[in-house]
């Protein structure tokens, strides 16, 4: 058992951090009746996902180009002092992309947030009208109601 936490969890640790999150959000969609509980369940769900994503695109001791074309090291300050221009950073590989973080990630998960944020913001506004017309938010309340309507017509 020490061994599985040390080899497995331990490096590995916001990984499980995620999965859990994930699976408290799966069990609040699956396992409870009221519609905002189920949302936020979802909102879970998403933001386990998002971290799990930026958490990819995440590397060790790497840099994103901006700062070195537009930063403090950027090559027409090196030409100001009669310098020689920058080089490219490399990695302990000798691989100047190992230098730099993958940006993509993280702008598809800004994205991501903003979508999450409207779709939840709609779902909420939704619930709010269906409170307003059948007076409740459980599931099984709803469908009796829904189902007592449409026997009525």
């Amino acid at each position: 058992m020490v061994e599985f936490l040390l080899n497995t969890v331990k490096p590995h640790f916001n990984f499980w951090v995620y999965v859990i999150l994930m699976m408290i959000g799966l069990w609040s969609l699956i396992a409870k009746n009221n519609l905002i509980k189920k949302m936020m369940g979802l909102a879970i769900f998403q933001s386990a996902i998002i971290l799990f994503y930026v958490s990819l695109g995440v590397k060790d001791g790497a840099t994103i180009p901006v700062l070195d074309y537009h930063g403090e090291h950027a090559d027409h300050n090196a030409a100001a002092k009669d310098e020689p221009a920058m080089t490219l950073p490399t990695s302990s590989a000798g691989n100047p992309a190992d230098a730099y973080a993958n940006p993509v990630p993280h702008v598809l998960m800004l994205t991501a947030i903003v979508v999450g944020v409207a779709t939840l913001g709609v779902a909420l506004a939704l619930c709010e009208m269906i409170f307003k017309e059948f007076d409740t938010l459980e599931e099984d309340e709803l469908l009796r109601k829904i189902k007592a309507l449409h026997d009525d017509a």
